[in-house]
C-alpha cells in the first residue's frame, strides 16, 4: 500500500437493517485527497445478496442511517461542504432528501420514536457571543473563559463548558417532501451544566433515556449515569446510582434498560486500570448487573447503542486481537459465538429476523455480512479496487516467552521476497486497547515500502482479560518493556527478517514506550515518536486525562513517577528520533512531544520535529487527508534515510484480496 492509495480506502460505518430484515444500508466513507476532505455516502444492499450495493445518497459527506421502525425513512447524518452536520430525511421508497435541522455546531446521530413520527438526538448548545453565534466575533474577540472545574477540555472538541450537549426531540413534518416548507422547530428537552449523550426511547414513546453526569461529584470522577425525561421536558429523574460509567442505553420490549457500562470504577470513580465496559442490566433499583464478566470480556465494537433483537443482546468482544460477535440471551443463558476468528466486527445491527455486521480483517476495512438461518452472506465488496492492486499482505501470528515465562501474542508482517527485510517494531496506543485482525494503513505502509512490521500486545493491553491489562499498573516501562523486546527478540530468528537492522516507532502510550526504549539501549537504527505521553508530570495540568489518569497507572509516589518518565530518561537517547505531533492535541499535549525534541536537540541527537496544524490527537486516524499523506511521506523519508529497504513488487493474483493466494477470502 502506497501512501496515496489512502485514496482507495472505502471505510464502512455501523449498518442500520429495515424491519422487515430485507435491506441492510450503511454509510462508506473515503479521503478525497485532491479536495483534501472526507466524502461519505449511503449504500443500500440486499440481506439475501440478491443484488449489488448501490449507492442511494449523493451528499457531501453523509453518515449514520436509521431505519424508521415502519420502514418507510431513513434519518441520517449530513454535512455540506464546510459545515456541520444535520440531519437529513430520505423516503425508501425514493425521491430527494430534505434537511431537518440547522444547528450552528452541528446534530448528533438521529433515534427514531417506536411510532416513526419524530427523532431524538443530542446537539451541542453554544453560549451566545461565542462559536459564530454572533457575526463579527471570531475566537479571537470572544470574552474570557473563567474556568471552575477539572473536566473543561476534550481532544477533538475543544473546551466543553461553553457549548454543553443537549437532548432534542424533533416532530417530523407533515410535508416531508416538500424543499420550501420551514424547517421543523426542535424541542430541547435538558439544560446545565453537563453534558448528554447516547439518546434512546421508551417503548411507549412518552420519555427518553440519556447518559450524562449530574452527581454531585461529576467533576471528580468519571462516572456516567443512565437519566430519563418526558418528551414534554419533565420528570427528569436518575436511572442508576452506581459507580460505574454507562454509555448506549437501549429498553427491552417490557421496558427494562440495558447498557454497555463499566460497571465498578471504584470508591472514588475512577479507577480505570483495566476496567471493561460490557452489556450490563439496568435493575429496578438502578443497580448495573452484568451480563458478562468484565473480568474477561471487553466490548469491542463501534456500535454506538446496545443492540436487542429477537430476546438477546448483540455485542462485539475483543478476543485475542480480534472482535468476535456475541450473541447474548437476555434471560441468562449461555452466549452464542456467530464470528469469530481473525475478524474485527466493527459495527452491529439487526432487523426481521437478520444480523448485518460491518466485518474487518487484516486486508479489509470492512464489508457487511449477513447472518440470517444459521448461514453467512458476503453482501459487499467495497475493498476490492484497493485489494485488487496487490499492494495488501497477510499479518502471521506469533507468540514469544517474556524473561518471566508469561505468553506474549502478537503478528509479523513481511514483504514479498525472501529477505532479509529490514524491521519496524511497532507499540499501540492505549494502553489499554489492542492490536489485532483489521486493515491497518500504517502496517500495510510500511510493509510495501520493504519492512517487516513487527507488533504485540503487551501486559497492559485489552483483549486478553483484565488481569493482563493490570499488569503495568504503577509499573510502566516494566513488564510492557520486557514483553515487547522479547517478542520482537523471538521473530528475529526467522532469517527473513534482518536482526541487524531494527527500528521503532509507536504513537500515545506506543509513543512513550518508544521513547523510553531508545534511553535504555542504542539498539534500534532510528525511532519515530508519535503523539507521545512523556512526561507524567507536566501531563496532569495539560493532558485532559491528566488530572486522572497519571494517579491511576503511574501512581503518585515522586521516585516512582521518575522511575517510569520517558523524559527522565531522554538525556540518554542517541538514537536518532523523529518527533510528530499535533498542534491542538490535547489527549496528550504538544509540550509532551516538544520537550523531548528540545532534549534531543540541544545535545547533537539526529533529530527532526514534525508538526501538524489544526490537528488534534486522531491525526493518523481522522486527520485532514493532505495531512495523513504527508504523514506517510515524512515517515518514510525518515526511516529511508536511517533505515534503507529495497522493495520488491507483489504480485497481484486477480482475486481481489490482494493477498497473493488466489483464495479471496474476504469473509468470515
Amino acid at each position: 500500500m502506497r501512501p496515496d492509495d489512502l485514496a482507495l480506502l472505502r471505510t464502512p460505518g455501523v449498518p442500520t437493517v429495515s424491519p422487515d430484515g430485507r435491506m441492510a444500508v450503511v454509510a462508506v466513507e473515503r479521503l478525497d485527497l485532491g479536495a483534501d476532505e472526507y466524502r461519505g455516502q449511503l449504500w443500500a444492499v440486499p440481506t439475501d445478496a440478491s443484488a449489488p450495493a448501490r449507492p442511494i445518497s449523493a451528499g457531501h459527506r453523509d453518515s449514520a442511517p436509521a431505519f424508521s421502525p415502519d420502514g418507510r425513512w431513513i434519518a441520517y447524518l449530513g454535512a455540506e461542504r464546510g459545515g456541520q452536520p444535520q440531519i437529513w430525511l430520505l423516503a425508501t421508497a425514493g425521491g430527494e432528501p430534505r434537511r431537518l435541522t440547522d444547528h450552528p455546531l452541528g446534530a448528533g446521530t438521529p433515534v427514531w420514536s417506536p411510532d416513526s413520527r419524530r427523532l431524538a438526538y443530542v446537539a451541542r448548545v453554544p453560549e451566545h457571543g461565542r462559536y459564530g453565534t454572533v457575526e463579527g466575533i471570531g475566537p479571537e474577540a470572544e470574552p474570557p473563559r473563567l474556568i471552575t472545574t477539572l473536566q473543561f477540555r476534550e481532544d477533538g472538541v475543544g473546551f466543553v463548558t461553553d457549548r454543553r450537549s443537549q437532548v432534542f426531540v424533533l416532530d417530523l413534518p407533515p410535508h416531508r417532501h416538500d424543499d420550501a416548507a420551514p424547517l421543523p422547530e426542535p424541542v430541547q428537552l435538558t439544560s446545565g451544566d453537563a453534558d448528554c449523550a447516547d439518546v434512546a426511547w421508551r417503548p411507549d414513546g412518552a420519555a427518553v433515556a440519556f447518559v450524562s453526569a449530574r452527581h454531585p461529584r461529576a467533576d471528580r470522577d468519571l462516572v456516567r449515569d443512565v437519566h430519563e425525561i418526558g418528551t414534554d421536558g419533565t420528570g427528569l429523574r436518575r436511572v442508576t446510582g452506581s459507580r460505574g460509567r454507562c454509555a448506549g442505553p437501549a429498553y427491552g420490549s417490557d421496558g427494562t434498560l440495558y447498557v454497555t457500562a463499566v460497571p465498578d470504577l471504584g470508591v472514588d470513580g475512577l479507577d480505570v486500570v483495566a476496567r471493561s465496559p460490557v452489556p450490563c442490566r439496568i435493575a429496578d433499583d438502578g443497580a448495573l448487573h452484568p451480563l458478562l464478566d468484565p473480568e474477561a470480556h471487553h466490548r469491542g465494537d463501534d456500535t454506538p447503542a446496545t443492540v436487542l433483537a429477537d430476546g438477546a443482546l448483540l455485542v462485539g468482544v475483543e478476543r485475542r486481537g480480534s472482535v468476535e460477535l456475541l450473541r447474548v440471551p437476555l434471560d441468562g443463558g449461555p452466549a452464542e459465538v456467530l464470528v469469530d476468528g481473525p475478524f474485527t466486527v466493527r459495527g452491529i445491527a439487526a432487523g426481521g429476523g437478520v444480523v448485518v455486521a460491518t466485518v474487518a480483517h487484516d486486508r479489509s476495512a470492512g464489508e457487511l455480512v449477513a447472518l440470517s438461518g444459521g448461514g453467512r452472506r458476503l453482501l459487499t465488496a467495497f475493498g476490492r479496487e484497493l485489494g485488487a492492486t496487490g499492494r495488501l499482505h497477510r499479518m502471521r501470528e506469533r507468540t514469544a516467552t517474556a524473561p518471566d515465562g508469561y505468553p506474549v501474542h502478537g503478528w509479523v508482517t513481511t514483504p514479498p521476497g525472501p529477505g532479509p527485510h529490514p524491521v519496524l517494531l511497532t507499540v499501540h496506543g492505549g494502553p489499554f486497547s489492542q492490536y489485532g485482525w483489521t486493515l491497518l494503513d500504517e502496517t500495510q505502509v510500511l510493509v510495501s515500502a520493504g519492512y517487516a512490521v513487527v507488533q504485540c500486545n503487551p501486559r497492559g493491553s485489552s483483549g486478553y482479560g483484565a488481569e493482563h491489562g493490570r499488569g503495568i499498573r504503577h509499573g510502566w516501562g516494566g513488564l510492557d518493556a520486557a514483553d515487547v523486546l522479547a517478542f520482537l527478540d523471538a521473530v528475529l530468528e526467522d532469517p527473513a527478517l534482518d536482526a541487524d537492522r531494527v527500528g521503532v516507532t509507536g504513537g500515545s502510550y506506543g509513543g512513550y514506550l518508544t521513547a523510553l526504549l531508545i534511553g535504555r539501549t542504542d539498539r534500534f537504527a532510528a525511532a519515530v515518536v508519535e503523539r507521545a505521553f512523556t512526561d507524567p508530570v507536566s501531563f496532569v495540568g495539560s493532558g485532559d486525562t491528566g488530572w486522572y489518569l497519571v494517579d491511576q497507572y503511574l501512581g503518585t509516589d515522586p521516585a516512582r513517577l521518575a522511575e517510569q518518565s520517558a523524559l527522565v530518561a531522554a538525556p540518554a537517547i542517541t538514537t536518532p528520533t523523529l518527533v510528530v505531533h499535533a498542534e491542538q492535541d490535547w489527549a496528550t499535549p504538544l509540550e509532551q512531544g516538544q520537550r523531548l525534541y528540545v532534549e534531543l536537540k540541544r545535545r547533537g541527537v539526529p533529530s527532526e520535529l514534525l508538526l501538524f496544524p489544526g490537528e488534534g490527537h486522531d491525526l493518523s486516524r481522522s486527520g485532514r487527508p493532505r495531512h495523513r499523506l504527508a504523514r506517510f511521506e515524512h515517515v518514510l523519508r525518515w526511516w529511508a534515510r536511517w533505515l534503507p529497504a529495497e522493495v520488491d513488487s507483489p504480485l497481484d493474483d486477480g482475486d481481489g484480496d490482494g493477498d497473493g493466494d488466489g483464495d479471496g477470502d474476504l469473509v468470515p
